[in-house]
């Protein structure tokens, strides 16, 4: 039995949900608002999925989907991740999380930074630098996407590896979690990559479909990515 646990029910916790269920896992999907919140999602998501607890979503599969804000690690059971490969599909954005002088001064990349908050855990980045309405429109695309994954344990990112091709998508490895910043925000290989037309997705984001972006494609825009200025960063 597959089976996956996803805290964080926003855009990209809810469409990592939704592959998930048409690739035939059981899901439990947790926020910090509670089940209670989650009933529009679980009746779409139908019967192999339902809500509980952010500790209970951990606990359900192997490796627990991480898609919350920075800003939200102080409230997490850090506990219960201990001993786990934890896929974190998070972002540093400035004026959602505050502003983080460890990222700002380029000391470490935001996985470095949840590695940190999270000790005893394994990180592994993935769906990242993906808009939300190009995961579905993306998965088990011809030809077939691919998606950058970094960590530092090579056996972890080949488990989250095998979880995300299940999923519909190629990968990526794009090292270790020191050079993740290749896919962050504004590196050169972060959303507008998967867009079907990179200057009307400039304009109007949400309208893009998007388009492939095969392993070989990825591959080339993520050794031209430069790091970007992350203090300057205000989106």
């Amino acid at each position: 039995m597959k089976r996956i646990g996803i805290v964080g029910s926003g855009s990209i916790g809810a469409a990592v949900a939704r592959l998930a269920v048409a690739a035939d896992y059981d899901v439990l999907i947790a926020n910090s608002r509670g089940p209670e919140s989650l009933t529009d999602l679980i009746d779409e998501l139908g019967p192999r999925a339902r809500a509980g607890e952010v500790r209970a979503a951990v606990e359900f599969g192997d490796i627990p989907v991480l898609a919350v804000p920075l800003a939200a690690y102080p409230k997490l059971p850090v506990d219960a991740f201990v001993g786990n490969t934890v896929l974190s599909t998070g972002n540093y954005y400035p004026h959602r999380d505050g502003r983080i002088e460890q990222l700002d001064s380029l000391k470490s990349t935001t996985a470095e930074y949840e590695q940190s908050l999270l000790p005893g855990t394994v990180i592994v980045k993935a769906f990242n630098n993906i808009r939300f309405q190009h995961i579905p429109n993306l998965a088990n695309s011809s030809p077939r996407t691919a998606l950058p994954i970094a960590g530092d344990d090579s056996e972890a990112k080949a488990r989250v590896s095998t979880i995300v091709n299940t999923l519909g998508f190629d990968t990526v490895d794009a090292g270790k979690l020191a050079e993740s910043w290749r896919f962050e925000p504004e590196s050169g290989a972060y959303t507008s990559i998967y867009a079907a037309n990179e200057d009307r997705f400039a304009v109007d984001y949400l309208a893009d479909p998007g388009a492939p972006v095969p392993a070989d494609r990825l591959r080339e825009r993520l050794d031209a990515s430069h790091r970007p200025d992350v203090a300057a960063r205000q989106f």
